[in-house]
């Protein structure tokens, strides 16, 4: 059969076709450009719209990924990749749905700290959620430096935060001319894990985003986890590489002047998983800001983009540090991110003090009768703050809100296989090989597995097409129930579905405690 083609508002595309789990056929664009190449004087400002092009563009082929070390997606560590990567893939049903048939469109944002990460079908193949009527939109967006620099010199345009406005504009192109491929551009879902989980709740409290979706799930992360919020960093940068003292237009014309591998060197010496170095930022007020105060004050106050929100998290995320560290590395981990590391972190008070001694007791006798060592770390890095989001948009918004844990263990957790983890509880990443086709083996014909697979692409589904992820009529074992004010209902997905309230209480109300004995922190939690 002839290969698809597409005419979207800046050009035609010809496209391919695949082949979803059941063997059925798809449409496959890939490598498909959003904005110019944010390159020379473009370097660190917000992307810029594509111009039109004539005849017919191939989009057939993998677009590359911004240059990075790749820890994730292969697990090789081989730093490659390139400064123009502002592109998308779409996945769309064969035939393409026209008129009122449009099919609802999930825009997946990836992971990776903001640091590395990207669309590629080898991490994020679509054969999975291809099963359901649903057009599917992978982006890539800018990381690291290129995406996170911020200069106080409005005149400069580097406002910080380009590659969250990256997403802004991939959305708007989705809006745009997603209709071509099938897809309602007034029901689109944006979904994301770990720092794509925080740039989909960054885009649910960002007025630059408002009216591009209409649903967003958010996976293992938030806006309101402490690697989530990042840092004035220009400074630390230039005194590093023997630059202290240039002004920022200075150091603008320096950083553009650089190579991407000189670029990337820079950035490795400022790299730090648990301070968020190259994370988003508080903006100055400029027109295409994403943040101008805290996460947290858009949320308590209501002012944000109310739409229904699935938000969950795996059962133990920093099992993560198992596959990515060696054993003395982990013991470091451990050591410095103590209770008393948190207590202090969070409360601010000397620690001779009555306040600081009790609290840090509480936490130290709660995480001592832990089956794992790693469960502090889990909390204080993602849980508390997952469930901590999902209560304070249950009382400021009139849409529903779902939360969920992921406690299944089967061949599909991602990063447990890939590791080799034998370790209980869900990794971070875990979920991802229940959603998409990664470097695991495909799930055998109705195996658990495959059943496993299934249902989370229905739930996820379910929630894209109705806002609800078990609608009335589903086939699914429970009713999902959303937050509550009196009530923190959760879904608990194992290899069943479980309804229960008030997820991990007992440590919840501990951490509250915590959060609350600080003015600063106390509308957390």
């Amino acid at each position: 059969m002839d290969a698809p083609i597409v005419e979207t508002a800046e050009g035609k595309l010809r496209g391919c076709i695949k082949k979803n789990l059941d063997g059925e056929e798809f449409y496959s664009f890939l490598g498909v450009r959003y904005a110019k190449p944010p390159v020379g004087e473009l370097r660190f400002k917000d992307a810029q719209p594509l111009e039109h092009w004539n005849g017919v563009k191939d989009a057939t082929e993998e677009g590359q990924r911004f240059y990075q070390k790749d820890n994730l997606t292969t697990m090789t560590k081989i730093v490659s990749g390139t400064e123009d990567g502002l592109h998308l893939n779409v996945f769309t049903k064969k035939p393409i749905p026209q008129g009122s048939k449009l099919n609802p469109v999930m825009v997946w944002i990836h992971g990776g700290g903001f640091r590395e990460g990207f669309n590629n079908t080898h991490m994020y193949g679509p054969e999975f959620l291809m099963l359901e009527n649903v057009v599917l939109v992978s982006i890539n967006y800018r990381l690291g430096l290129l995406g996170a620099l911020k200069l106080e010199d409005p005149s400069l345009e580097v406002f910080g935060n380009a590659g969250l406005k990256d997403q802004v504009v991939a959305l708007k192109w989705v809006k745009r001319n997603i209709k071509n491929f099938g897809g309602d551009p007034n029901n689109v879902t944006i979904f994301g894990e770990s720092a794509g989980a925080a740039s989909v709740h960054f885009l649910v409290i960002s007025p630059a985003a408002k009216g591009l979706f209409h649903r967003a799930i958010i996976q293992s992360g938030s806006a309101l986890n402490v690697w989530a919020m990042g840092y004035p960093f220009l400074d630390s940068i230039l005194a590093a590489n023997g630059k202290a003292g240039l002004s920022e237009k200075e150091a603008l014309a320096y950083l553009r002047s650089l190579s991407l591998e000189e670029l990337f060197a820079i950035q490795e010496k400022e790299a730090n998983l648990f301070r968020g170095s190259f994370s988003p930022v508080v903006e100055n007020p400029n027109p295409n800001a994403i943040i101008t105060k805290p996460p947290i004050e858009y949320i308590t106050s209501g002012e944000y983009n109310k739409v229904p929100i699935m938000i969950g998290y795996c059962s133990l995320e920093m099992l993560f540090f198992k596959g990515l560290s060696t054993q003395e590395e982990l013991a470091q981990i451990l050591q410095n991110f103590n209770h008393e590391y948190w207590t202090s972190s969070l409360l601010q008070a000397d620690k001779d003090s009555e306040i600081f001694k009790n609290l840090s007791g509480k936490l130290k006798n709660l995480y001592e009768k832990a089956e794992s060592e790693l469960l502090l770390l889990s909390d204080a890095f993602m849980t508390m703050h997952v469930i901590g989001a999902a209560i304070n948009h249950a009382k400021t918004s009139d849409k529903p809100v779902y939360l969920y844990r992921v406690s299944i263990d089967s061949g599909r957790n991602y990063f447990k296989r890939t590791c080799k983890i034998e370790d209980k509880g869900v990794s971070h990443l875990d979920d991802v090989g229940y959603l998409f086709k990664t470097t695991l083996s495909l799930p055998k014909k109705d195996s658990p597995e495959d059943a496993y697979v299934r249902r989370f692409v229905k739930l996820w589904t379910n929630f894209a097409r109705y806002g609800n992820p078990t609608p009335e009529n589903s086939d699914l074992e429970v009713t999902w129930k959303p937050v509550e004010a009196n009530s923190v209902n959760f879904l608990d997905i194992d290899k069943k579905l479980t309804l229960d309230i008030n997820p991990e209480n007992d440590r919840v109300k501990i951490w509250r405690e915590l959060y609350q004995a600080n003015p600063a922190n106390a509308k957390i939690l």
